[in-house]
């Protein structure tokens, strides 16, 4: 099996893209970039599905359902015109958020470290084969927790689409075989508390299921306490 399709135990960097929906940009108050906005997480933040996220004592815990995309040939400055052939396929993930967390560091001009790379902070689906996806921004992501729908977008209102993604992130950094883009979130975002369970899917226009991603929440005994 390849380094793509065993992304999760074999890939190097989650590389997250910000503010790539207007109405998530919207709903947080947030201006528009004039590129394309990225941080990193850790590899160590992966959750598979089934899998409990720990929310740290103190956090306010907000879901972010993404479609993934994950590297299969890697390279540096790669140009839009080429970017398809460094896809390897996709996958359905939840970029937790560490809400009340990333306020306070906004206002200070701090990083996003934190708030985004707690252990169990990237709840991650199966890898899917990029020849089952016929065209990755025409599908529909929704998340619901407790049976109520949350979340419920398409890719195609990506405001920066995946090839000019992977042409400004590997301008920047070389992206490596099995290292997974998380292409944004659409609107929709809220907290998810201890004792939630929560259900994701990635579905194509026909209806047809792609994935699924579950997950419940619970509360973190100890580590990191967050204190406003």
């Amino acid at each position: 099996m390849s380094a793509a399709a065993q992304f999760v135990r074999q890939g190097k960097k989650i590389v997250a893209i910000g503010r790539n929906y207007s109405e998530h940009i919207k709903e947080l108050n947030n201006a528009r970039t004039k590129e394309p906005f990225f941080f990193l997480k850790p590899t160590t933040s992966y959750l598979p599905t089934g899998g409990k996220v720990e929310i740290p004592r103190g956090v306010v815990a907000h879901h972010e359902v993404e479609l993934g995309l994950v590297i299969g040939k890697g390279g540096r400055d790669i140009s839009q015109d080429t970017a398809e052939s460094h896809i390897a396929g996709y996958a359905l993930a939840v970029d937790m958020t560490a809400r009340n967390m990333q306020d306070e560091v906004k206002k200070k001009g701090l990083p996003w470290s934190a708030v985004k790379g707690f252990d169990t902070f990237t709840p991650i689906g199966s890898f899917i084969p990029k020849s089952s996806v016929s065209d990755a921004h025409d599908l529909m992501l929704s998340l619901k927790i407790n049976g109520a729908i949350k979340q419920n977008g398409t890719t195609g209102d990506m405001i920066f689409r995946i090839p000019r993604l992977i042409e400004h992130i590997s301008s920047i950094m070389t992206l490596e075989e099995g290292d997974l883009i998380l292409t944004g979130t659409p609107s929709g975002v809220g907290p998810v508390n201890p004792g939630d369970s929560v259900e994701c899917t990635l579905a194509d226009p026909t209806g047809k299921v792609l994935a699924e991603l579950n997950f419940t929440a619970e509360s973190r005994g100890g580590g990191y306490q967050f204190t406003p």
